[in-house]
């Protein structure tokens, strides 16, 4: 058995990431038509393409951040959705109105149909 030495590592890590490229591709219209048709189209034969990020598919972060730590999102998917919740900061309530304040109604505006196309509510600025 002949051993190939290589300058990549080959760490094993128990959770993987699942690496994706973000790629910029010039195509005519032709090619254009068709990816908007059907989600996808085929490239030329050795065509080169720039890759804008590469990034892990399930954690969605860069590779040169986390290419040598686990995926979390294998682990959980707590990064996902602002970190763990219990230690969260609360959501803040407004302030009440001072003791003896009076609410005073505003006014009624209509935000659908002709009136409010004529108030201006629903008319792009000039």
């Amino acid at each position: 058995m002949i051993e190939q030495s290589t300058s990549r590592s080959t760490s094993t890590l128990n959770h993987p990431h699942t690496w994706v490229v973000a790629a910029e591709i010039v195509v005519d219209d032709s090619v254009a038509r068709v990816a908007d048709f059907r989600g996808s189209f085929r490239t030329k034969v050795e065509q080169r393409i720039d890759a804008l990020d590469t990034y892990c598919r399930a954690c969605r972060r860069l590779y040169a951040d986390v290419a040598k730590s686990d995926c979390d999102a294998a682990i959980d998917n707590r990064h996902l959705i602002g970190g763990d919740q219990s230690v969260r900061a609360k959501l803040k309530m407004p302030a009440l109105p001072p003791p003896g304040a009076k609410l005073v109604p505003g006014g009624k505006f209509t935000r659908y149909g002709l009136k409010a196309y004529v108030s201006g509510v629903s008319r792009p600025p000039v």
